[in-house]
């Protein structure tokens, strides 16, 4: 099934992102709230967010709006209706019934509900409309977090829920698992337990809200926001309605054994925070606290639970974090933070055990494998492993034994005792595998063969179909000499034994760019042709890939910066993914791109001119503006518009698919018959005139005070470049003539004060200095 259109009911914080989202996929989408002027509130509130749901600035004109009354009829035109209104079941009923008359047979017709049963909403609905309904539960924010789960009914057809899950993996971009209909489903029960258990320990006065941030944050494998500065963004009112809703329907007797319903009843500081309004960041104050000092600066103030009154932060002194730091396996890191005898380990010995092994009881209740347990918890809540996952990482008796401690009133599940009465030490044999076929293909290609070559930095692996992948995996994905050793091994090797090659990787990030630290040491020791051989190397590497023998595909993801852009901008095809944040960004670290990044970008301007057009400016301007204000796009697709991808270029919605796609964006160019494109030998440029014009734009900008004086050094070095050089009129250069102009602004540049000054800033604070 392909869906063409999609009916959002409910233009609030989660239908409008939702929308957002479809728009995002190039899905028209129609937004209807209560009135007309709700759902262009709604809309235009989402255009304000941060993080910016929307892929590009135009984005947004996929959505047209409209109320219930006047334009619920408009429904019948959608292939998909998701209802989105507030979290009531007589009010959702009641407009569900309403849809019930309007939608056309065969439409699905889906509730982003958190918590509310599936099945109730759908009763006295007609026999269509309960075979195609179901839930699907987004979540916030819809476009960042990559769960989705499925929750059908005993009446769904089984097609509509096979149909909604490939939509929502290969159109969406989700990470699909298919929940019971079950309180809250999987993501929302399990996580809020252990919040819960966590709250008792806070209650307790055990812990301080900062250390409880410190210890369950990033030490843990889990997003900086950690645990209550997540609580802030979420809404405790929120979680109050949520945390109302399990308890009352756990009391039915769903809850696993031996758990009591006390686990869900709010401390009483958590009430007197609801009491007073205090719900987190939307109203300015919860677990945190910002305001201004008598200075005019920000400062965060944190709760204290026992007097509902904030003070100054604290710094957390927790000296087995600050040791565990540097062990970068997370499943041995939480091994031994766990049996720590200190508090950290004490921590979470009393909260993670116990909600370990809860959420071994709840499993087969709530989920259909312990698989999908580890892959919402993933996916939705950005945690590196899983829960069944922490438990072979600690050990199934050392978590069991610390559970019994910390509540004797739980029981062992049955999983976990029969694992135990084997012997076994974990559940699983190995990690947790793809969760279907296409997905993460390249770590199944090196489970299922030898690795071609490898080095500290990157590795050669056989993808199968006589497609070669070069994979990055030094810290950040930086390029160094392993790296170009390793690009320019792969295309020898695809030429001689493949028929293609693919640069990209499994991480998060493609590549942060070029290794800055070695660079500055080489810089400061003055080892100038030592510098000048690394960047000869890294030009002569991109140049390799343009012009191999078989087709090249580079297939970023996230961070794709300096020279990870370089790389890409030599690609005979980019098969991006969707959030990819590709830049030139060597001018905030006061330096321009010298791995073939400027020449590439002035190539690429000249091309799109149209042919007999003779003014240069124009396009080199767009290109120099770009660079120069090292320009990072927000997507794949606003790549698009930076001039960083071309229209021949693709990106893929689902980042664990995106090699399944490379791979076969490989195997048609192969099937197109490539040839290597010819080489560039007369690149038109425009010489002394359109240097001068972006000279002028320089000076100006300096003269608004937009600039700073090494700004400016830094812009005419990059214009000297773009311009062809000091030509005294418009004339063409070969690629080499760039690529020698571009190394030598990079080698002028690196041996300023300033731009070492700059270097050593990033590195130490991950932000350019503007001095």
């Amino acid at each position: 099934m392909v869906i063409r259109s999609v009916a959002v009911l409910g233009a609030g914080t989660m239908g409008a992102q939702i929308a957002a989202h479809f728009a995002n996929a190039g899905i028209p989408a129609l937004l209807l709230d209560v009135s007309l002027d709700a759902a262009k509130q709604g809309l235009a509130r989402a255009r304000t967010l941060k993080p910016d749901p929307f892929f590009a600035p135009d984005t947004w004109t996929l959505i047209r709006v409209g109320s219930f009354d006047d334009d619920l009829k408009r429904i019948g035109d959608a292939d998909w209706i998701i209802e989105a209104v507030v979290e009531q079941l007589d009010i959702k009923r009641l407009l569900l019934e309403k849809v019930d008359r309007a939608r056309r047979a065969g439409s699905i017709v889906s509730s982003n509900t958190s918590g509310i049963p599936i099945a109730a909403l759908a009763e006295g609905r007609s026999d269509d409309f309960r075979q195609h309904w179901l839930g699907t539960h987004f979540f916030n924010p819809p476009r960042y977090l990559h769960l989705l789960e499925v929750i059908p009914t005993p009446e769904t057809k089984p097609d509509v829920v096979k149909d909604v899950a490939h939509v929502a993996d290969h159109q969406l971009g989700k990470g699909v698992v298919t929940a019971k209909d079950s309180p809250n489903f999987i993501g929302n029960h399990i996580g809020l337990y252990g919040f819960m258990r966590i709250l008792a320990t806070v209650a307790s006065g055990a812990c301080t809200i900062e250390e409880v941030d410190a210890m369950t944050g990033p030490a843990l494998g889990r997003p900086k926001s950690a645990t209550f500065r997540t609580m802030d963004i979420a809404g405790l009112d929120v979680l109050g309605h949520v945390i109302g809703n399990l308890r009352e329907r756990l009391s039915a007797g769903s809850a696993a054994p031996g758990t009591g319903s006390d686990v869900w009843t709010l401390p009483p500081f958590v009430k007197g925070m609801l009491e007073r309004g205090m719900t987190g960041e939307k109203a300015g104050q919860g677990f945190y606290k910002r305001e201004k000092t008598a200075g005019g600066e920000s400062t965060i103030l944190t709760l204290d639970p026992a007097t509902l009154t904030y003070r100054a932060r604290q710094q957390p002194r927790l000296g087995s974090l600050d040791a565990a730091a540097s062990i970068a396996n997370v499943r041995e890191r939480v091994r031994t933070l766990f049996g720590g005898a200190d508090a950290v380990g004490r921590f979470l010995r009393e909260t993670l055990a116990p909600t370990l092994v809860y959420t071994a009881a709840v499993a087969p209740s709530i989920a259909h494998s312990p698989d999908d347990v580890d892959r919402v918890m993933r996916w939705g809540f950005g945690w590196e492993i899983g829960p069944f996952e922490l438990i072979d990482a600690i050990g199934i008796e050392p978590v069991v034994t610390a559970a019994r401690d910390a509540d004797p009133a739980l029981q062992i599940p049955p999983l976990l005792e029969a694992a135990l009465t084997s012997g076994r030490k974990a559940l699983r044999d190995g990690g947790l595998p793809p969760a279907g076929s296409g997905l993460e293909i390249l770590r199944a290609a090196k489970d299922r063969t030898a690795v071609v070559r490898k080095n500290a930095g990157a590795s050669l692996v056989d993808l199968g179909d006589g497609v070669l992948c070069v994979e990055f995996h030094s810290k950040m994905n930086v390029v160094g000499a392993d790296t170009i050793e390793m690009l320019e091994a792969g295309v020898r090797e695809a030429a001689r034994n493949f028929a293609a090659l693919v640069v990209g990787n499994e991480a998060p990030n493609f590549s942060a760019g070029a290794n800055l630290m070695l660079l500055l040491l080489e810089a400061q020791e003055e080892n100038w042709e030592d510098i000048d051989a690394m960047v000869r190397a890294f030009q002569q590497a991109n140049m390799a890939l343009r012009y191999a023998d078989v087709p090249v595909i580079v297939a970023p993801a996230g961070l794709t910066l300096g020279g990870g852009c370089e790389i890409l901008l030599h690609a005979d095809r980019v098969q991006a993914a969707a959030e990819s944040y590709i830049g030139l960004v060597e001018v905030g670290v006061g330096l321009i791109p010298a791995g073939g990044g400027t020449k590439e970008m002035v190539a690429r301007a000249a091309e799109s001119m149209n042919p007999g057009d003779t003014d240069f400016l124009p396009p080199i301007q767009r290109a120099f503006e770009t660079v120069a204000l090292a320009n990072v796009s927000s997507s794949a697709p606003d790549a698009r518009r930076l001039g960083y991808l071309r229209p021949i270029d693709a990106f893929t919605m689902n980042r664990e698919r995106l090699l399944a796609d490379a791979k076969a964006r490989a195997l048609q160019r192969i099937g197109e018959g490539y040839h290597p494109p010819p080489r560039r030998m007369a690149i038109p440029v425009g010489g002394d005139a359109v240097l001068a014009a972006l000279k002028l734009g320089i000076h100006l900008a300096w003269r608004a005070g937009r600039i700073s004086e090494y700004d400016v050094l830094i812009g005419r070095a990059l214009a000297t470049v773009m311009a062809g050089g000091t030509l005294p009129h418009p004339s063409t250069v070969t690629e080499q003539e760039l690529l020698d102009l571009e190394r030598e602004a990079f080698l002028r540049l690196a041996g300023e004060r300033k731009t070492q000054e700059r270097i050593q800033h990033m590195l130490k604070m991950g932000k350019a200095l503007r001095n």
